[in-house]
């Protein structure tokens, strides 16, 4: 069976931030130009926002410059930072950093708490305003390409295909999107960014990529302690001090509070559990007692990326670019990244604008293969500035530990102004960095109380996670002995823990005997951390059925 196309100038996989600001801006320098470009922006989740997962805590500096007037068309800004703490936890205490101590990036003053699903949810309304086309529901999942090479475009999946392979009465062969140029905002691991990067050879010359594990809870709090613009950080507890870890706490508005942890997958541990750390987190003397009295509403989990300037990978390749966090703009100390995101879909979409309006589209003859201007303008762009600050802390916890490179970050930071003559490198993928199991200590981690504490199913449940049973897994092992034959015996299958959504579990005969892998597809969050941390690699995240995944509210 044939698949329709579509023509279009850009095609833009993803609607989150990066997607979205470059489809406005597109649309912007449309009407500037009074040239037609034709905008149409995919969207795997069944609603704009409904993958989208953050923190966050927004610096609106790319807002300002997008949309200027974003107060006045109701963006859901509505809780500025007000108040900031730093914690440094040991198991029973915590000591308090007092903010001017700290580098200033790590400052949040003229900052707002959102719920970055709800603003890409705006953006969506003022990018079809514009007239743009946007497509919920449809999951790029092939890339296509010309006869010469040329990214020309991509596919949605295909839908009606049974769990055997067969296809059901319901078929359809998935339709084409072709675009003279086609951008990726996957966000952090997406699946075709991952092959464009292997395709392209984007990735040479870069430091190997390296992620942390965001898992994030919404809190209905006591009223009593709810102060709306109040944002908590933590370091320490329950990491150790050679494990990268950390919390965020974000009082937004309605007496509602973000909690979350991030994990960084380079740990070398394979009997922890990022999310077991994550629910004895929240049993801290210090962070408990905000929660009693209070109730859990959602929760998500979202793989992000580390790596900064020196991970970058080459934005551009014939036919289309890498923007947001499929390329990787996430300022680590910072701790933030939408901003980054949104300006280099900006940037992309300024490239693109030009080429098409000097007739260079690719459609054309003497087509310009490669937005060339697109890396030429972050190069010079206040997001490279940033990043090159930034580019020596996440490094130096990776060589030092949290004290070392705590020590270090403050001086690179604070004294040098991230302006040090050096720069650390990357040395090791996340998924080399286990050790064998028998080397390391087990952890015992606390049953969940149900009130303060949870497990993971239950968990998942809030996420609104749903996928069409009778569908093929969208989990594929490239070889499944694998599974059993290297990491159950050398790593005690390390995918039963890193897992936030209880995917994979080891099952065995009522003997103890024949272990196996058991991959509970239907339960997954689309976080990627099986296809970052698999030891070999064996693991494969491909786009599953049409909306299947978490629907995120309020996220």
């Amino acid at each position: 069976m044939e698949r329709e196309a579509m023509e279009y100038d850009v095609v833009i996989v993803g609607a989150g931030p990066a997607g979205l600001a470059a489809a406005i801006r597109l649309r912007q320098l449309s009407a500037e130009a009074g040239r037609e470009i034709s905008v149409c922006v995919l969207e795997k989740g069944s609603e704009v926002g409904a993958h989208i997962l953050s923190g966050a805590v927004l610096d609106p500096r790319a807002l300002n410059e997008l949309i200027p007037d974003w107060k006045d068309k109701g963006a859901p800004l509505n809780s500025p930072v007000t108040a900031e703490k730093f914690l440094m936890l040991s198991e029973k205490s915590s000591f308090s950093v007092p903010v001017w101590a700290l580098p200033a990036q790590l400052h949040n003053k003229g900052n707002y708490i959102v719920s970055l699903g709800n603003v890409c949810r705006w953006l969506a309304e003022q990018a079809e305003a514009l007239g743009a086309e946007i497509y919920p529901g449809f999951p790029a999942a092939e890339v296509l390409f010309h006869d010469d090479g040329r990214v020309k475009g991509v596919a949605t999946g295909v839908l009606g295909v049974g769990r055997d392979g067969h296809k059901k009465d319901s078929f359809e062969p998935g339709m084409e999107l072709h675009g003279k140029y086609t951008f990726f905002g996957e966000g952090c691991h997406g699946s075709l960014s991952k092959q464009l990067k292997a395709h392209f050879g984007l990735c040479e010359g870069a430091d190997p990529q390296t992620y942390g594990l965001g898992l994030k809870e919404l809190w209905q709090l006591d009223p009593a302690k709810h102060q709306q613009g109040l944002v908590i950080h933590s370091a320490g507890w329950p990491m150790d001090n050679k494990t990268w870890g950390g919390s965020f706490i974000y009082h937004l508005e309605d007496g509602q509070a973000y909690v979350g942890y991030v994990v960084g997958l380079d740990y070398q541990n394979p009997h922890l559990s990022p999310f077991h750390e994550f629910q004895r987190f929240k049993t801290h003397p210090a962070i408990r007692p905000m929660l009693e009295g209070g109730k859990r509403l959602a929760y998500g989990a979202r793989a992000l990326n580390e790596g900064g300037l020196q991970a970058l990978p080459k934005l551009v390749f014939p036919g289309g670019t890498l923007i947001g966090c499929s390329a990787g703009f996430l300022n680590v100390p910072k701790i933030k990244g939408s901003h980054n995101a949104m300006k280099s879909g900006m940037l992309a979409a300024e490239a693109a604008a030009a080429a098409l309006q000097a007739g260079e589209g690719q459609a054309g003859e003497g087509a310009e293969a490669e937005l060339s201007a697109y890396p030429r303008s972050f190069e010079a762009s206040w997001v490279r500035e940033e990043l090159h600050r930034a580019r020596n802390f996440r490094p130096a916890f990776a060589k030092w530990g949290l004290i070392g490179g705590t020590l270090y970050g403050g001086f690179d930071l604070k004294v040098l102004g991230g302006k040090a003559p050096w720069t650390l490198r990357h040395t090791t993928p996340d998924h080399e960095s286990l050790k064998p199991a028998k080397d390391m200590p087990k952890i015992d981690y606390p049953k969940p109380d149900g009130v303060i504490t949870f497990d993971r199913l239950s968990s998942v449940y809030l996420s609104n996670t749903n996928h069409e049973e009778d569908q093929p897994v969208h989990l594929q092992l490239k070889d499944p002995a694998v599974a059993v034959d290297h990491n159950l015996a050398l790593y005690d299958a390390p995918e039963q823990r890193y897992c936030p959504a209880g995917v994979y579990e080891i099952l065995r005969d009522d003997d103890g005997g024949n272990p196996r892998l058991q991959i509970n597809a239907q339960n997954c969050v689309h976080c990627k951390t099986c296809d970052i941390k698999d030891p070999t690699q064996n693991i494969d995240w491909v786009t599953p059925e049409g909306t299947g995944g978490p629907n995120y509210p309020n996220m």
